[in-house]
């Protein structure tokens, strides 16, 4: 595997991705019980945006660079946007952007759990460095699909497990999704399993949420998406999603403001849109999977 999340850290896939998982974990601590944070791909928890890499694509200029200043937030993106500065210790030159892993730990309780899987040996590494002194977090090297596997469910009962992959090879990709997804849901049934997926082409997304709508068992999973650019070129980046399987009671509606405004924030108004969609909704049939652009806007469920 020779992909590496330094090169891209802090852009605008990682903003709404990091949005989401601030939303996610906000839910679980509305209840007092214990749960654990499960990251399948869990790279190097934080990063460098002046160091090589970063600066060789500019990507976080795109992305937090272009939040750090803003004013008017909606609350889930502030959230987000303090959880950052608490990574840099109040620096404002934002310096460091906080990988998943960091920012669930940071939000964790202290009887909470994380167990990272990372294969790449020095992000692996870096991870065990990052947490060495924090209990509460497990690092393991390892295949994060093989070790999905094992750690569910956790002792917990409760929790959320990221699969955020790095997409080397995108249709392959899902297809690997789909197969460990099954096989982790027959095994906990109730976990929250969120899914990272960047959108180039519109053609490889449909069958994954086909799939979901319709083969995978699941009774509730909703889709997050944010196009920066028209998703008809697989020779960029230009949007990214997340879908989210027994998703928490009104998580749509903790997202909607903020997912929202990071058209405006980000884009350019001419392209740039946001998708929020049911694809199955407990009790109701699953939504169509449209091949045609859906309304920028959802209504309210």
């Amino acid at each position: 595997m020779n992909y590496r999340h330094a090169y891209h850290a802090g852009n605008f896939a990682d903003v709404m991705k990091h949005m989401v998982l601030v939303a996610l974990i906000d839910a679980l601590k509305q209840k007092a019980t214990p749960f654990c944070y499960i990251d399948t791909h869990a790279g190097s928890g934080r990063y460098d945006l002046r160091g090589n890499e970063a600066r060789k694509t500019g990507e976080a200029d795109e992305g937090v660079t272009a939040l750090k200043a803003a004013t008017g937030l909606p609350p889930l993106l502030w959230k987000w946007l303090e959880t950052v500065k608490a990574c840099n210790e109040g620096d404002d030159s934002f310096r460091f952007y906080p990988g998943s892993p960091w920012i669930a730990a940071h939000l964790m309780r202290d009887g909470d759990s994380a167990q990272l899987c990372e294969l790449h040996p020095e992000e692996a590494a870096n991870l065990r460095q990052l947490f060495h002194h924090d209990s509460r977090v497990h690092v393991h090297h390892r295949d994060g699909y093989e070790a999905m596997k094992a750690l569910v469910p956790p002792k917990e009962k409760r929790g959320l497990v990221l699969i955020d992959p790095p997409f080397e090879q995108q249709e392959a990709e899902f297809r690997i999704i789909e197969k460990a997804l099954k096989a982790a849901m027959e095994r906990w049934p109730t976990g929250i399993f969120a899914v990272w997926y960047p959108i180039k082409l519109r053609s490889h997304v449909q069958p994954f949420h086909r799939w979901l709508a319709t083969k995978s068992g699941a009774k509730r999973v909703l889709a997050a998406e944010l196009l920066l650019h028209k998703d008809d070129s697989p020779s960029r980046l230009n949007g990214t999603g997340m879908v989210i399987v027994n998703a928490p009671w009104k998580l749509d509606d903790a997202l909607r403001d903020s997912l929202r405004a990071l058209p405006k924030l980000l884009g350019q108004p001419a392209e740039a849109e946001y998708r929020l969609t049911w694809l199955v909704e407990e009790g109701k049939d699953p939504a169509p999977v449209h091949v045609a652009h859906p309304s920028r806007s959802v209504p309210r469920r």
